[in-house]
C-alpha cells in the first residue's frame, strides 16, 4: 500500500511538470488517502501487538 502511495505520488508530479492539473490533483488526493490508510493500519497493528502480543518472550 505504501509503494502505491508513492507511485501515485510520482504520477502527480509527473503530471504536475506536464501541466496536467487535474490529473495532479487527483492522483495527489488518492496518493494521500493511501497514505492515510497505511499509516492507520500501521499504527492499530503497532498497538495490537503491544496489547496482545506473546509475553514471556525466551
Amino acid at each position: 500500500m505504501l509503494r502505491a502511495a508513492i507511485i501515485f505520488f510520482v504520477i502527480a508530479i509527473v503530471a504536475f511538470l506536464f501541466g496536467a492539473g487535474g490529473i495532479a490533483g487527483m492522483s495527489m488526493e488518492v496518493g494521500r488517502l493511501l497514505l492515510t490508510v497505511f499509516l492507520v493500519l500501521a499504527v492499530v497493528s503497532f498497538l495490537i501487538n503491544i496489547i496482545g502480543g506473546r509475553r514471556g518472550h525466551r
